[in-house]
């Protein structure tokens, strides 16, 4: 099993010498992949609650930092090497579909075949109306369409599309990818839908662990995430075993015994073997790739647990 960052482009990572600084040590540290989280804009407040904390409140909020995703991977590229480079996930409605497939088409080239479009619906409808994007309503007819429009582009020499969101002929869309067919897609999301674009579009699943309405935070759970993926495979007609598993975990690892409110152990608590049988135990059940999310406050605390949970987990498998 693979192991990679998630980091979201604010805090300590929103300057040029941290990025750096964390890529280049993630790579020499034998991390596979660096997953770069996406907003363009941060309302001041929104009505959604953001599903992937208990409390409901999104992180980024406080102070509104992002960057743009498939720029940082752009960046990144011209940093690195070897480690591949996501992201974690991008919101497909919210960037035009030619704009996005030549972002991640100029990525791609830049760094060698490098790059992973991990991609979802959204789940912030202000952000959608600041951007001026399709309704949020229609969130996800408009990435199932978005999604065929980007795979012509990479992947035909004269790519056309006449679509309710999409429309283009008559153009020329080179170079193309160096990633053969085209770069990886994985898609995010664990509800119903999100299944079923993943067997339509995607080269792996990509869930998250903590979606307060769909948890997948302990082996056995996304076990029984990826048996309804593979059934909804059977249904539709595609090899379940062509679909890699990608998941994230996002809570920080820690040393310090977490318990949950069940009283058991949080997963990737309480040291280095327990870590390790955590680790096992999500590749027993098919993971792939574990991205794992370890930002902290400043960037000596990023790289000080970076660089412990790759000295005990990373490189001792």
């Amino acid at each position: 099993m693979e192991f990679g960052l998630h980091i979201g482009t604010r805090g300590c990572l929103v300057t040029r010498d941290n990025m750096i600084r964390l890529a280049t040590s993630a790579e020499a540290q034998g991390y596979g992949t660096i997953g770069v989280a996406d907003h363009l804009i941060v309302p001041t407040r929104t009505d959604v609650r953001y599903p992937y904390t208990e409390s409901g409140i999104w992180p980024g909020a406080p102070s509104g930092e992002c960057l743009d995703a498939i720029a940082t991977l752009a960046f990144l590229a011209g940093c690195t090497q070897r480690i591949r480079l996501l992201t974690s996930v991008v919101v497909v409605p919210h960037r035009p579909a030619i704009l996005t497939a030549k972002l991640y088409l100029t990525a791609d080239v830049l760094s060698g075949g490098r790059v992973i479009a991990g991609i979802g619906t959204g789940w912030m409808k202000e952000e959608f109306a600041a951007l001026e994007a399709p309704a949020f309503a229609d969130r996800g007819a408009v990435t199932d369409e978005y999604l065929q429009a980007w795979l012509k582009l990479w992947t035909e020499d004269r790519p056309a599309m006449a679509g309710a969101h999409v429309n283009f002929d008559a153009v020329v869309f080179e170079p193309k990818p160096v990633a053969r067919p085209h770069p990886p897609i994985w898609v995010g999301g664990e509800s119903a839908p999100a299944l079923r674009r993943a067997v339509k579009y995607g080269d792996a699943w990509y869930p998250v662990s903590n979606n307060a309405q769909i948890l997948l935070d302990t082996p056995a759970k996304l076990r029984a995430g990826i048996e309804r993926l593979h059934r909804a495979a059977e249904k539709a007609g595609r090899d379940p075993g062509s679909i890699d598993i990608a998941y994230v975990w996002f809570k920080p690892p820690s040393w310090d015994m977490v318990r949950t409110a069940d009283g058991g152990r949080q997963m990737f608590t309480g040291g280095r073997d327990a870590m390790l049988e955590d680790a096992a135990a999500f590749a027993a059940v098919g993971v792939r790739h574990m991205i794992v999310y370890q930002q902290q406050p400043t960037i000596e605390q990023t790289l000080d647990i970076q660089q412990r949970f790759a000295e005990d987990v990373v490189q001792s498998r």
